[in-house]
């Protein structure tokens, strides 16, 4: 074997790099940041600036296992026919898809309450937000800490 064709791909080589190149394309994690996650929120609100308050979370501060994570959001209303809330999202910032729930309610719900369970892959910071019947959009945040990200396996 000669330098010249040590040196120059083979078909088979090119191949596996293109291969190798598709995946990673394909399975690279989604670079979520707090910009992704301000976008998904502008989104939701139709670009209006969330007014802080009125929109309490209840998740643990600190989260041994981000594989189920209980988060509980209230919204302060009366959920009157005239005065509710009408829909709840809730954004994060570092899992791949900052738009994780959306609830709706109404004056039927009887309170502004909602509950779920989340996966958190990261420490980051999770943030309700919540679209009342008059169209205003009020928000609340809570940052917090996860000691063993979910999607994690080894």
């Amino acid at each position: 074997m000669t330098d010249a064709t040590r040196l120059s791909p083979t078909r088979r080589s090119l191949v596996l790099l293109g291969a190798g190149g598709l995946a990673w394309l394909t399975v690279r994690p989604a670079l979520a940041t707090p910009d992704t996650m301000a976008a998904g929120i502008a989104d939701f609100t139709r670009g209006v600036a969330p007014i802080p308050g009125r929109v309490a979370l209840e998740i643990p501060p600190l989260v041994e296992n981000g594989n189920s994570v209980p988060l509980t959001i209230r919204v302060d209303s009366p959920m009157t026919e005239a005065d509710h809330v009408a829909t709840i999202a809730v954004f994060n910032e570092k899992n791949p898809q900052p738009f994780v729930a959306r609830f709706h309610l109404g004056p039927w719900s009887g309170r502004a309450e909602v509950g779920t369970r989340i996966r958190l892959g990261d420490s980051q910071k999770i943030v309700a937000v919540a679209a009342l019947s008059d169209g205003t959009f009020w928000s609340g945040a809570a940052d917090l800490v996860v000691t063993l990200p979910a999607c994690v396996e080894n």
